[in-house]
């Protein structure tokens, strides 16, 4: 089996998905499992909805919205969108029941039934307008297939029953199913966390034990800086798992950060390609490649927040001190992106996703003098050279540090 992921770039209107079936043509299909997302920003309009549902307003008119978009698509693909019409108006039926019969206060666990709707029809407007252009394929839901925890939005994978689940899947034929998405011992529908396509099509490769996963998106592959924030970027042509995994957890866009585990353990080649241009080589990553070119690689987080905790009596900053620290940062879901501490001091960058900063501070605020700067950037740049930091401004950098061949800066923004 060969696995193929493609993000919502890819199948973000009806032109999309006819250059995806040119696509499939182009590089062949056979024995291929398909892991596709949601159409465009369809996860962003549902995520209105649930915002809309718990603030009592009008979802239903979100709801709809979105059923229009997909409709239209449907109508500009086939020649007869009867059929197709009538399968996205039950999922759309379907949101708007639960969301009317729902008793849960639980925002994750509503979030998780909501979004999933995105992976789910676009999947289904894909497999079938492919079988009616003659690509035959089998549509799976893939809630049968990877089973999680019941920790809704960062759900956790139980790999022992996903992997007896996925390897009774025939390794012959063409396969279409969802990213993201799985389900819990209930069966009610999880997510692997924003961006979690990718991690799909890795936990498919691992229990296939896939000869390769392709990720296909609207870059000529893995670059060593994001073209939205940097000029002049170039192509890593060659690089390893573990060069792969450093990007990915300073938050290289490019590679969601769980999906390299479960390829490095079977040593899965992957390889990042473009979607426009197919042919084109791309970047691959494997066991022991040499970073090809070796270049310094530029990586920027933005909405971070620099803590600066220091000792309301002068005393150290001690083991247990840093311990109670980090476990309250750990209780509030936040992440720490870069820590430097000094005896009586401890600076932190934060990435506060789900909005717990303000708990997070008043929990320390009664140890520890609190000095905060938010929504800051935070520059990371792996083998940097002396010139590498130039394109920061020296008049806006708060903090800096130098770990081997990693520079990281938080500037103000």
């Amino acid at each position: 089996m060969k696995v193929f992921k493609f993000g919502g770039a890819s199948v973000k209107d009806a032109e999309g998905i006819r250059n995806v079936a040119n696509l499939l043509q182009a590089v062949g299909f056979q024995n291929t499992c398909m892991i596709v997302s949601a159409m465009g920003k369809t996860t962003n309009a549902l995520e209105e909805v649930v915002k809309h549902y718990f603030e009592k307003e009008d979802y239903v008119k979100k709801i709809n919205e979105v059923e229009k978009h997909h409709i239209d698509i449907a109508i500009e693909l086939f020649a007869d969108a009867a059929d197709v019409s009538n399968e996205i108006s039950q999922f759309f039926n379907d949101l708007t029941s639960f969301l009317r019969r729902n008793k849960s206060p639980n925002r994750s666990y509503v979030y998780d039934q909501v979004v999933c709707c995105g992976e789910l029809i676009s999947t289904k407007i894909l497999s079938m307008y492919l079988n009616s252009i003659g690509i035959v394929n089998e549509w799976l839901d893939v809630r049968d297939y990877i089973k999680t925890d019941d920790t809704y939005r960062e759900s956790k994978v139980d790999w022992k029953l996903t992997e007896e689940n996925i390897s009774k899947l025939p390794q012959v034929g063409f396969y279409i199913t969802q990213g993201f998405i799985g389900s819990d011992p209930n069966y009610f529908t999880t997510t692997l966390g924003r961006e979690g396509s990718d991690y799909s099509a890795a936990i498919f490769a691992y229990c296939t034990n896939a000869e390769s996963m392709t990720i296909w998106k609207d870059v000529p592959g893995v670059l060593n800086a994001d073209p939205r924030y940097f000029e002049e970027t170039e192509l890593l042509e060659h690089i390893s798992y573990e060069e792969a995994i450093e990007l990915a957890y300073y938050g290289a866009s490019v590679i969601h950060p769980k999906t390299l585990q479960p390829l490095q353990q079977k040593e899965i080649p992957f390889f990042v390609k473009s979607f426009i241009n197919p042919l084109e080589p791309g970047t691959a990553v494997k066991k022991g490649q040499p970073l090809i070119p070796k270049v310094p690689c530029f990586i920027l987080k933005k909405e971070q927040h620099l803590v600066r905790l220091s000792s309301k009596d002068f005393s150290f900053i001690t083991e247990d001190k840093l311990s109670g620290i980090f476990t309250k940062l750990y209780n509030r879901q936040i992440k720490v992106n870069l820590m430097q501490n000094s005896a009586i001091s401890l600076s932190m960058c934060l990435e506060d996703k789900y909005n717990h900063l303000e708990l997070f501070l008043q929990d320390v605020e009664t140890e520890f003098k609190v000095q905060l700067d938010r929504d800051v950037l935070l520059y990371t740049i792996r083998h940097f050279d002396v010139s590498s930091d130039t394109i920061i401004s020296k008049d806006q950098e708060l903090l800096r540090q130098t770990v081997r061949e990693t520079l990281q800066i938080v500037v103000k923004n």
